[in-house]
């Protein structure tokens, strides 16, 4: 990895390397983590998109539950999409008893929420603090906010539909979600919006 701040990919499942081209491209050194040592080299972590317990059951069995938590803890930034937004949240609906995350963002956050991989759908988010328009998202088996604490800031609400104002995009300090998935779309924005928050706090 060279050049840029140096953000890991979470690479337990999921779309490692779609996030890890999207982040190259935004200006980072990028590369995926896997091990506790590969996440004392970075500066910030993203947490893709995949199924949420079972990236809760790898994290523990790889190591690295308690020690994403603890610099999670410590300030690092995070940028969670989808099932990394759930990872992140502090309270989960409907998930399995037995699930864990890292306790980032005071939120409640509701898995499938949208419903099942066939309800699956695309539409447009405008999102607080990125300038361009309307980001075309693109929603799988997604997630989205059902409260926030305080301290979160709402980024994002579906704009159009049955779903039309649930919350898909939120930020806490050094910490960012969306339930949908950026780095499929070839759209940077989402992106870089991440990599200049890791560098406002380098």
């Amino acid at each position: 990895m060279t050049g840029g701040p140096r953000i890991g990919v979470l690479a337990l499942q999921g779309d490692v390397r779609e996030h890890v081209r999207a982040l190259t491209e935004a200006g980072a050194t990028a590369g995926p983590v896997r091990r506790p040592h590969e996440l004392d080299a970075v500066d910030a972590l993203v947490v893709p998109g995949g199924e949420s317990t079972t990236m809760s059951k790898l994290a523990i069995e790889f190591g690295l539950l308690d020690p994403v938590r603890k610099r999670v803890a410590d300030g690092m930034p995070v940028y969670g999409s989808c099932a990394g937004m759930i990872m992140l949240a502090t309270t989960v609906l409907d998930g399995r008893p037995d699930q864990r995350g890292f306790d980032g963002i005071e939120m409640t956050v509701r898995r499938n929420a949208f419903g099942r991989q066939v309800d699956s759908f695309e539409g447009p988010v405008e999102i607080a603090g990125i300038d361009g328009g309307p980001f075309h998202a693109v929603f799988i088996r997604a997630p989205w906010v059902e409260s926030v604490g305080a301290g979160v800031e709402v980024l994002g609400r579906v704009a159009d539909g049955s779903p039309q104002g649930r919350i898909v995009a939120v930020r806490q300090g050094s910490l960012l979600a969306t339930s949908f998935h950026p780095e499929l779309t070839g759209d940077l924005r989402v992106h870089r919006f991440f990599v200049d928050l890791v560098r406002a706090g380098a």
